[in-house]
């Protein structure tokens, strides 16, 4: 069964979901407005009472990091939903990082990045009634899905009383989806995965490949040069 969201075109009209065990509340850990605005729309249009848990000391700096967030906020604020802003506990993320500085992306820096943010939001999730969790993460193209879902199973597995949800946000049409929803909303376009480690990298290849350095804040997937 299907939903069409009044959008021509198969790329827009969505199944209905169902969360694990017919649940009907969940607890939506998001990275940023762009990966989120999809399975936001999804879970709404599925009738799915959702909360955003915004849970990343990952990003930095701290410029980038309100930037995301910002966004974030601002579509949540529209469609309506609660916002849960975590803790920004770089302290933290470094000492866990610590030894993992030259791993490679999707690499195990990356499984200790994911397994810190999901055990936060399971905990969460714990304390305050929701039975479901889940993450826009896996969305984008450049993850990892499989990572992505071990860990999130992994940290709602110390609770009895909390399921990770592994829905396969891109299919059917949700990465495309994806980012029609951003031109939509002209959210900001970051332009690496979000940690230190990661901007290093990127910057190091844009300049041996004869490209500018990454500039914060600049880009918008509503302009015509995104």
């Amino acid at each position: 069964m299907c939903r069409n969201l009044g959008v021509s075109g198969p790329m827009n009209t969505r199944p209905i979901l169902n969360p694990p065990g017919g649940e009907k509340k969940v607890l939506l850990h998001s990275c940023c407005a762009p990966c989120s605005g999809e399975v936001m729309e999804a879970m709404a249009a599925s009738g799915i009472d959702y909360t955003i848990y915004f849970y990343n000391p990952n990003i930095h700096p701290r410029e980038e990091y309100e930037l995301r967030k910002s966004e974030n906020i601002r579509f949540a604020e529209k469609e309506g939903i609660a916002f849960i802003d975590a803790d920004y506990d770089t302290d933290n993320w470094f000492a866990r990082a610590k030894g993992l500085e030259w791993e490679p992306e999707k690499g195990i820096r990356c499984t200790m990045c994911f397994d810190m943010r999901f055990e936060r939001t399971a905990l969460y999730a714990h304390e305050n009634g929701f039975p479901v969790i889940s993450s826009c993460l896996g969305i984008s193209r450049w993850k990892d899905m499989d990572q992505i879902n071990g860990c999130g199973e992994r940290a709602a597995a110390k609770y009895p009383d909390i399921t990770y949800w592994t829905f396969n946000w891109r299919k059917g049409g949700g990465a495309q989806r994806m980012l029609e929803i951003s031109k939509r909303e002209n959210f900001y376009q970051q332009e690496y995965c979000g940690c230190i480690y990661s901007l290093r990298d990127s910057n190091k290849w844009r300049v041996a490949n004869g490209r500018e350095k990454i500039e914060m804040g600049v880009k918008f997937y509503g302009d015509p040069q995104a």
